[in-house]
C-alpha cells in the first residue's frame, strides 16, 4: 500500500519514510521527489496528498488543543485509505474532544492502529528546552522523582512501520515505552556518566513550570504541557511494556545505549 506519513520529516516521520518503500512524505514545503505539500492549516492541501494513498501514518496538529474538527474533516475526505496508525501519546486519555478524541476518529477507519508511546529520548537531544538542559548542566522539569518510560522514536518508527504493512491490521492500541522506568534525575545521571560533563535534574513547581514553557507557546497550551509533567510526578508514566519486542522481535533501546549512540554521532 502507498502510505503518506504526516510529519514525514520530523521525529518518527523522518526515521518510518525509509521503512516503506512506497511511502509519500507530506510537508508542509516539499523539496524532494516523493514529498507532497501537506499543511494541517490548509485544508485545501488534503487532497492532493490523499491521491492514490491507501494508507495513513497521521501525526495530528501540533501546539493545537483541540485537533479532533480538523483530523475529522482530513479522514472524511480519505475515501480510498483503509489503513490509518495514528500517533498519539501514553499520557493522553481518552475524551470527548482534544487530543483524547483522536482514537475514535481512527477506529471507525477499516483498518487501524493507535500508538501510544511513551516520552522520546529524542527530547534529551536537538532543539527541545530539555536538550537545552542537557547542553546547560541543568534539566527543569516538573516532574519531582517521577518515572518514565522513555522511548527512542525509531522504536517508535518500527512499530508503526509494521502497523502499517503487516498484512493483518493490528486494530488495537500499542502502548509503547523503553524497557526501563527513569526519572529525569536518573536520566541526568547517565548522561553525566557518559559525557563526564555535569548534568542534573532541578524540579520546580507546575504553576512555575507553565509560566516558563508560555515563553515559547501560548498559555493554554503550555498549562497543558506544565499538566503532563505534573501527571509524571504523580507516577503516571511509572510502567514499562514488551510492545516493541512483541510487535518487531527485538527489544527496545535502553536510554544508556541511545545516548551513547547520539554521542558518536555528535
Amino acid at each position: 500500500m502507498t502510505t503518506l506519513v504526516i510529519g514525514g520529516t520530523g521525529t518518527t516521520g523522518s526515521l518510518l519514510v525509509p521503512l516503506l518503500p512506497d511511502a509519500v512524505v507530506g510537508t508542509r514545503k516539499p523539496v524532494r521527489p516523493g514529498q507532497v505539500r501537506f499543511d494541517w492549516d490548509v485544508p485545501a492541501t488534503f487532497d492532493g496528498a490523499l491521491d492514490g494513498v491507501q494508507s495513513v501514518y497521521l501525526i495530528p496538529p501540533v501546539g493545537v488543543v483541540d485537533p479532533a474538527p480538523v483530523v475529522e474533516s482530513f479522514l472524511s475526505r480519505a475515501r480510498s485509505v483503509r489503513r490509518v496508525v495514528l500517533l498519539s501519546s501514553s499520557a493522553v486519555p481518552e475524551s470527548a474532544t482534544g487530543m483524547g478524541a483522536l482514537p475514535a476518529l481512527v477506529r471507525a477507519m477499516p483498518e487501524w492502529a493507535v500508538l501510544r508511546p511513551s516520552w522520546f529520548m529524542q527530547n534529551f537531544t536537538g532543539d527541545h528546552p530539555v536538550a537545552a538542559g542537557v547542553r546547560s548542566g541543568e534539566i527543569v522539569t516538573a516532574t519531582g522523582d517521577g518515572r518514565v518510560g522513555f522511548i527512542d522514536a525509531a522504536d517508535i518508527a518500527a512499530v508503526a512501520a509494521r502497523a502499517l504493512t503487516d498484512p493483518v491490521p493490528h486494530n488495537t492500541d500499542h502502548l509503547i515505552t523503553g524497557p526501563e522506568a527513569l526519572s529525569y534525575a536518573d536520566a541526568a545521571a547517565i548522561i553525566t556518566d557518559l559525557t563526564g560533563r555535569a548534568v542534573r535534574h532541578r524540579s520546580v513547581s507546575t504553576a512555575e513550570m507553565t509560566d516558563r514553557i508560555a515563553l515559547a507557546v501560548p498559555a493554554e497550551f503550555a498549562a497543558l504541557l506544565a499538566g503532563l509533567d505534573e501527571d509524571i510526578r504523580g507516577g503516571a508514566e511509572d510502567r514499562v511494556t514488551t510492545t516493541v519486542e512483541d510487535v518487531t522481535g527485538r527489544p527496545a533501546r535502553s536510554f544508556r545505549a541511545f545516548f551513547q549512540d547520539h554521542l558518536s554521532r555528535s
